[in-house]
């Protein structure tokens, strides 16, 4: 079962696990918010870490993240 999350993230049972990627690819949208975290922007995530993601599919996970903030605290 594929779930489109946004423009540019998808949930796909096929494709690791159903955990949250990139549309086209296996990267995880865990795997770009952990660099975030850790201080790397977003240039450098495209040229050392995943050059075949655009800067607007890594700001997507802002609003995929944020989406899950605020389901999960207006219960």
């Amino acid at each position: 079962m594929r779930i489109e999350i946004n423009e540019h993230i998808v949930s796909d049972s096929e494709i690791c696990e159903g955990k949250p990627t990139f549309k086209g690819t296996r990267v995880m949208v865990w795997q770009v918010l952990e660099l975030l975290g850790a201080g790397v922007s977003i240039e450098e995530i495209r040229k050392d870490y995943f050059p075949h993601l655009s800067k607007e599919s890594i700001l997507s996970v802002f609003n995929f993240t944020s989406k899950l903030i605020n389901e999960e605290y207006a219960k």
